[in-house]
């Protein structure tokens, strides 16, 4: 009756690189479909340990869809975390610290050695996977030698799943957290599929104690992740996808075929797809996560309304950069040391920060510009407030001052990411070349013309970037009012706008890169 091509459904079931499983994929909603019923029949089943291997389960293989049979990395970062952080709280335990203070002021050599070797595994598996090429073509070009690339391909997400161990490993040796005893629940939080490729890092402290919590979703949870969902999809699969197959890439490509003007627009275009693909990434990500009960913290917050450099970085991406703040800027002496050695610090985390988002010179170079902004503005901070004890950057302005500090910031994060795109120096310096020398404003019409799609989602990326806050809390809750009618029929209206919008091939997420 039915004329099924089994071998096509084992092919969709089946790891492909060219077309690895994400969000805004049918593969995907159709496996969630099935996930969430399976899943809501193990929540009511008082026993959390079954849902907790289900979803276990499935999440290595959401992994081994994204990213063929490198799952077993995920194993080897959990068992090593697991077994150095209960050997690190063990020790602490046999010489009588039970406190943080107590850790804190008394760090045992063997912990000390413990720690360096989680962070020999989870930073080895990191550097070997994305730094060996890097690294080895550096010391022969030093050297005069010959370096033959290695066929390494980079593990989806390696980035991400490794900082998020690494913090649990973290936490346990400063006293911060008891360790787990159950190795599932670990497995679990290394594992769990909506953060697993590209973010949030959600710290252990705040997600281990809401493993074994009942499972229980509320209207309101359930209208917010809905809201979160659709908006993720709209972001990435319309905008961002969208925008950069049909403009962005051309012009990143080869700028000197661009005018000036259509230079600067790419930089815009840039701007807007970046936010949209890791944000709609986050955002449906917390909320595939809020409709299976668990709760994490936000990682974007509009940071193009930031007036200050340093206000950035606490809008964008923020669960990697208070990771940066916590593991390495405080590891590093933060502000204990006076003045010189903190903007050290500042613009070490930004260096480190740059290099984590990719290996190549280019991700250093818009590490230090990054650095080199902070420090200076924690300088001009210092110096005004020897004026002023109650100025802070922090203290946001209105009017055409707080407009003015908005664009200038808004710039200066613009145009630092023109070599951070870039394929190579030479397309980076000629796109400001074009932008400086060749301008030719006149042009500008004819883009419209010829890219009124492209204008037009990027316009609405910035609107909806820049409304209030309150206008999206309106809309959660006029969603959450609906019936599961009127909701299921919005989110079948979303993926139709998807399908319409959707390019030829699969865009994944900027950040899989990273």
């Amino acid at each position: 009756m039915f004329d099924i091509n089994w071998q096509s459904v084992l092919d969709q079931l089946t790891y492909d690189p060219k077309n690895p499983m994400i969000f805004s994929t049918g593969v995907f909603l159709f496996l969630f479909l099935g996930f969430t019923f399976i899943y809501n029949l193990l929540g009511k089943n008082k026993t959390t340990t079954l849902r907790l291997l289900f979803v276990t389960l499935f999440s290595y293989y959401f992994y081994y869809k994204s990213s063929g049979y490198y799952f077993y990395l995920l194993l080897i970062v959990s068992l090593t975390d697991f077994i150095l952080a209960y050997l690190i709280y063990r020790n602490n335990v046999r010489a009588g610290l039970t406190t943080e203070e107590q850790i804190r002021k008394r760090k045992l050599p063997i912990n000390r050695l413990l720690l360096g070797l989680s962070l020999c595994v989870d930073l080895g598996i990191l550097i070997y996977f994305k730094y060996t090429n890097f690294f080895g073509k550096c010391w022969a070009d030093i050297t005069g030698g010959h370096w033959d690339m290695l066929d390494i391909i980079l593990p989806v997400g390696v980035s991400f799943f490794t900082f998020q161990s690494l913090s649990y490993t973290f936490d346990t040796y400063r006293g911060k957290m008891k360790p787990l005893t159950n190795f599932l629940d670990y497995a679990f939080f290394v594992s769990f599929f909506p953060q697993l490729v590209a973010g949030p890092i959600v710290r252990a402290k705040d997600f281990i104690p809401q493993i074994r919590k009942p499972l229980f979703v509320s209207k309101t949870m359930f209208g917010r992740a809905l809201f979160l969902i659709m908006a993720g999809l709209l972001k990435k699969a319309v905008i961002a996808d969208y925008i950069s197959v049909n403009f962005v890439d051309r012009v990143f490509e080869q700028p000197d075929l661009y005018s000036g003007v259509e230079n600067l627009l790419g930089l815009y275009a840039y701007c807007i797809q970046l936010y949209c693909d890791f944000s709609g990434y986050s955002d449906m990500a917390i909320g595939i996560a809020l409709m299976l009960g668990f709760t994490f913290p936000k990682n974007f917050d509009a940071p193009y309304k930031s007036q200050s450099v340093t206000e950035f970085w606490r809008r964008w991406h923020i669960s990697l950069s208070f990771w940066l703040r916590d593991y390495v800027y405080i590891s590093l002496g933060g502000n204990r040391h006076g003045l010189v050695r903190q903007c050290f610090n500042v613009g070490m985390v930004m260096v480190v920060g740059g290099f984590w988002h990719g290996a190549g010179f280019n991700f250093l170079l818009w590490g230090v510009f990054q650095g080199l902004m902070l420090v200076v503005e924690k300088l001009y901070m210092d110096w005004r407030k020897k004026r002023n004890p109650n100025y802070h950057l922090m203290n946001r302005k209105g009017g055409l001052v707080g407009l003015t500090r908005m664009l200038l910031t808004f710039h200066i994060f613009m145009f630092s990411l023109i070599y951070f795109r870039s394929t190579s120096f030479e397309n980076g310096t000629m796109m400001l070349t074009q932008i400086f020398s060749n301008f030719s404003p006149q042009v500008f019409t004819q883009w419209v013309v010829g890219y009124w799609v492209v204008a037009v989602l990027v316009l609405l990326g910035y609107i909806t970037h820049l409304l209030p806050s309150k206008v999206n809390d309106k809309v959660t809750t006029g969603i959450t009012r609906m019936s599961l009618v009127g909701q299921a029929l919005l989110l079948v209206i979303v993926i139709f706008i998807v399908i319409q919008m959707k390019t030829a091939d699969v865009q994944p997420f900027i950040y899989f890169d990273f």
